[in-house]
């Protein structure tokens, strides 16, 4: 199946849009196969702004209004207490809360932009999806990371080499019990260090600490700046670590697609 084939058999329906670049591409691709497809965001503690940001700034680019969908993930006790599963139990709430906000506009069936890179056997939130119905197009249509990333650019969206993001629950450590203000600590945290030129990198919390991972491009970025970092995260944190095993950038992922 290809993406035509699936929107000529789902003409209508929900997306939950993230503003980053799989949902971008899905919603372009929608659109171009002539599919009525309203996007979705999710406005949690878990979001940092600048998604927000560039969901309304892709969405105008493609002539679509944005629906903006608010959600408490925190006031959930079994997501707050930060288990193992924590992302099986938020994506059950919050993709039923987008799923009964777009049924009541008129759009029973919810798609997201998981592609065929991401690992279900490593992503319990996939089986929440599952589990309500939600379909996955880039998916079922063999789509990966580094295809979306090629076709994006092809398309001219911004967001072809926006680098993958995750929730900001994902910077507390498991076990550790969720709450807005270390959510908020680890997103102003970030914010300061991408001033600093950082790209496609996590910053977590550690033990009073801030634990910094960068991709291996940006390294020697992370060696050579390493007083500005220190300058700019020693009022919130006791110590800054460089974790010396990097993330995958942008090439690493067109190569494993």
């Amino acid at each position: 199946m290809d993406l035509p084939t699936f929107f000529a058999q789902h003409p209508r329906a929900a997306l939950a849009f993230s503003g980053g670049t799989d949902s971008a591409y899905l919603l372009r691709a929608a659109l171009s196969a002539g599919a009525e497809v309203r996007p979705y965001f999710l406005q949690t503690p878990f979001q940092p702004a600048f998604e927000r940001a560039d969901a309304r700034r892709l969405c105008e680019s493609l002539g679509v209004p944005l629906t903006v969908v608010g959600a408490d993930p925190l006031s959930c006790a079994e997501i707050a207490a930060n288990p193992p599963d924590r992302c099986y139990h938020c994506k059950r709430l919050l993709f039923t809360r987008l799923r009964d906000a777009a049924a009541g506009d008129g759009f029973p069936l919810m798609i997201d932009g998981t592609n065929a890179s991401d690992d279900a056997g490593d992503r319990p939130g996939m089986r929440a999806l599952q589990e309500l119905g939600v379909l996955s197009p880039l998916r079922l249509c063999g789509i990966t990371k580094g295809e979306v990333r090629r076709r994006s650019r092809e398309a001219g969206l911004f967001t072809a080499d926006k680098p993958s993001y995750a929730c900001l629950a994902t910077r507390i450590p498991v076990g550790t019990p969720l709450t807005a203000a270390a959510l908020r600590l680890a997103e102003a945290a970030e914010e300061r260090v991408a001033a600093l030129g950082f790209i496609g990198f996590r910053l977590r919390l550690f033990h009073g600490c801030a634990r910094l991972q960068v991709t291996a491009e940006q390294m020697p970025l992370a060696v050579a700046q390493r007083e500005a970092l220190e300058e700019a995260l020693r009022a919130d944190f006791d110590g800054v670590l460089l974790d010396l095993i990097p993330r995958p950038g942008l090439r690493e992922e067109e190569r494993e697609s």
